[in-house]
């Protein structure tokens, strides 16, 4: 922006201080403009184009100004002249005449609008020669051209009005301060943010704790939350009390981070300047609590919130029951439900949701059913997570068919099934040996534009190998990494168990030193795998060893890990450390199936018995 420009834009002139004789015909014009108008629309002007001959800028503001004509004959006119791109168009003179218009009937709301249209489309400064006495009409035209500027993201002309504002010793109204603060910060313009609030401070405006909670939450959304407790101190020692929502802000930020002793030492100050817990204080630190897995805790802050009187919403309960229900506690889930409805609360497509996941969990497909005919009735959305759930659930318990009924119904309902949806489907036919099945649905899925992510390739590659055509796996291992999708430490276990079953152990190996090498740890049924191949190629020592491995690395060492064990043994002839493996099962706890005794028996009759 020119320094003319800027000149022009803040320097009042005198111009109109000691008016001098206007030229009779601008007068003459203006007078019979102003008469016809009164008379008739504008719009029947454009059938008198003699009346705009001589219309300039200073008719224009004459017509304007007249308190002979009403004030929307001069909206309806402004607008008239907009229209025209010629030198009939109201020129920035004209704008701020009406403004003032607006102003002295108080339509404050067309006040702004007249003003935002012209900063939205000319970028232009709206500042006019106005009388400089109008203190008051300055104050309230500044203040909402402020407002323009932020609302079309003009931040430095903002900032420029606001200087301005203060070197003639205006007012500044900490609401238009506020309506920056909050555009900036959803900008994530902090450092705007930051200096916006130091021009009001510098300023003298009125600080109250809603500007300083708006820089909190900057500070806290870019991490700077040591930094926004100093400014709540600092501002606290000034008189400006801050209230539960600005602590809530900084909690919030330090329970993202799992930090216990930064909530403590917030709550601390809360106790201080008596500062009580509020709903989203209490939402906060519950959350807090079941991460950290303290639902015992997480419950007392619940019951304290009834204790209280503090209100209890339908967010807060379905908190509660979905935490309930990932923990498997579906009967106190169910109690909180029937709780929530007798304090008149209509329960929302989440709760259902998460009421119906952990039904699912637990098998209890029945009940799942239930409630879901019991959202239909009370008219809550079926939403396309409640129909994943469900056929999640059925999935799990191998329940195909009824599956495949509920993605009929979500079809029907216009829903179109997603990865999860495919993945889950293809999966459930996987594991029921519907092999040809389950790549129609995943060839399905790519038909329909869903891209492929690593459950849904893993899901490939493991019926591959399923099927012996472990070279098409390969194939597809291959293509996943060349496609952005990267292998997970499942998808390595399906190529390594594959390569252990047919004797290829030194491709089980390099694999596995492949997965470590992207930071991919080897776990339990990595190792049985390894340990299975290792045995089927007589290597019985190596699978000794990484047998050992795992009990060094805390894995978990099954009794499907012992049961290969004792077979590898028992095939080379070592009785007495397979029956050593037995012994060890038993006092493991484990289950001890056919397989085992058959191996132990065959050992006693081995070369090296």
């Amino acid at each position: 922006m020119s320094s003319t420009k800027l000149s022009r834009l803040f320097n009042i002139t005198s111009q109109y201080q000691t008016p001098s004789p206007l030229p009779i015909s601008d007068k003459e014009t203006a007078t019979r403009i102003t008469t016809y108008l009164k008379k008739s629309t504008v719009e029947k002007l454009q059938s008198n184009p003699s009346l705009l001959f001589n219309l300039n800028p200073n008719v224009t503001r004459l017509i304007l100004s007249s308190p002979t004509l009403p004030t929307q004959s001069c909206i309806d006119f402004f607008k008239f002249l907009n229209t025209f791109e010629s030198h009939l168009k109201p020129d920035l003179t004209a704008a701020v005449t009406l403004s003032h218009r607006l102003y002295t009937d108080r339509r404050f709301h067309e006040m702004k609008s007249l003003l935002n249209s012209i900063a939205a489309t000319d970028g232009v400064e709206i500042i006019g020669n106005v009388y400089e006495e109008k203190v008051e009409f300055l104050e309230t035209f500044f203040d909402l051209m402020i407002r323009v500027y932020v609302d079309n993201g003009m931040f430095q002309e903002g900032l420029k009005v606001f200087d301005y504002m203060v070197e003639k010793g205006m007012r500044i109204d900490e609401r238009s301060c506020i309506v920056f603060l909050v555009a900036a910060k959803k900008r994530l313009k902090i450092d705007l943010c930051l200096e916006v609030f130091k021009r009001m401070v510098d300023a003298g405006v009125r600080i109250t704790v809603y500007s300083l909670t708006i820089v909190v939450e900057g500070l806290c959304r870019r991490g700077e939350v040591e930094k926004s407790r100093k400014l709540v101190k600092e501002f606290r020692g000034k008189g400006i009390k801050p209230e539960a929502y600005t602590y809530n802000t900084i909690i919030n930020a330090y329970v993202k981070n799992r930090d216990f002793s930064g909530v403590e030492e917030v709550l601390k100050e809360m106790r201080k300047g008596g500062v009580g817990y509020n709903k989203v204080t209490y939402t906060l630190l519950m959350e807090l609590r079941v991460k950290n897995g303290r639902m015992v805790d997480a419950e007392k802050l619940f019951d304290e919130m009834r204790e209280r009187g503090v209100e209890l919403d339908v967010y807060l309960y379905t908190s509660m029951i979905s935490w309930y229900c990932r923990k498997g506690n579906v009967k106190r889930a169910f109690l909180l439900f029937d709780e929530l409805v007798e304090k008149g609360l209509s329960p929302s497509s989440h709760t259902y949701g998460a009421l119906i996941d952990g039904v699912c969990k637990v098998g209890e497909m029945g009940a799942a059913e239930i409630l879901m005919n019991e959202m239909q009735s009370r008219g809550v959305d079926i939403t396309q997570v409640v129909f994943n759930t469900l056929i999640n659930g059925y999935c799990r318990k191998r329940m195909i068919d009824e599956a495949l009924a509920i993605y009929d119904v979500m079809e029907k309902k216009g829903f179109e099934a997603d990865v999860f949806t495919f993945n889950t489907i293809a999966s459930c036919l996987n594991k029921l040996k519907r092999y040809d099945e389950a790549k129609q649905w995943l060839f399905r899925m790519m038909e329909g534009g869903v891209r492929l992510n690593t459950v849904s390739y893993t899901n490939l590659i493991d019926i591959y190998c399923k099927e012996g055509d472990i070279e098409e796996a390969k194939r597809l291992f291959v293509e996943m990494s060349s496609k952005g999708v990267q292998p997970n430490t499942i998808t390595c276990n399906v190529m390594i168990d594959a390569y252990c079953k047919q004797g290829k152990v030194k491709e089980a190996r390099k694999l596995r030193t492949n997965m470590e090498a992207k930071g991919m740890d080897p776990d339990s049924y990595t190792y049985t795998s390894l340990i299975h191949g290792e045995c089927i190629a007589d290597n019985v020592d190596e699978a000794m060893r990484l047998f050992s491995e795992m009990g060094a690395k805390g894995l978990d060492q099954s009794s499907v890990t012992y049961t290969v064990m004792i077979s590898g043994l028992s095939k080379a002839g070592k009785s007495d450390e397979a029956f050593g493996f037995y012994d060890d099962m038993k006092r493991k706890g484990y289950t001890i199936d056919n397989k085992v005794y058959t191996a132990l028996v065959g050992s006693m009759h081995s070369p090296e018995t």
